[in-house]
């Protein structure tokens, strides 16, 4: 079964909790166990789980941008005249999926683990999910 979650960023750095939606995802499905991966169509955009607290809302981009410095030189900018090289680099290194195994139709998440979509990109962006989930 697929389903999709639509999400609003506020740009670099944003993290949005997807953990709730992605839930209702698999409740809707009627699929008892199994595997749900969550998928970000685009090339700035990433998924991880996290505790999602104050403390690493702040320290999870900053932590990124330690990787991938504004100030640095991204060749990415001269092919396409734009400023997101960066965000290209931080979402290719934390990557655009995550899988989650599920049993009697709950998320195996651990108690203070969340999924979490990261925004790369520069700027806020509508972004919409593809979840996928198999199983019985």
């Amino acid at each position: 079964m697929t389903d999709h979650v639509k999400l609003r960023t506020d740009g670099e750095g944003s993290m949005v909790d997807v953990t709730p939606r992605v839930q209702e995802c698999v409740s809707k499905s009627g699929i008892s166990n199994g595997i749900v991966t969550v998928f970000c169509p685009g090339s700035t955009g990433a998924l991880s789980t996290v505790e999602y607290e104050p403390g690493l809302m702040k320290d999870v981009p900053d932590a990124l941008k330690r990787i991938a410095p504004d100030e640095l030189y991204y060749a990415h900018h001269e092919t396409w005249h734009d400023d997101n090289g960066r965000g290209h680099v931080k979402a290719t290194l934390l990557g655009p999926d995550i899988s989650i195994p599920f049993t009697d139709g709950a998320l195996t998440l651990g108690t203070w683990q969340q999924i979490c979509f990261i925004e790369c990109d520069t700027r806020g962006r509508d972004r919409e999910l593809v979840v996928q989930i198999i199983g019985e």
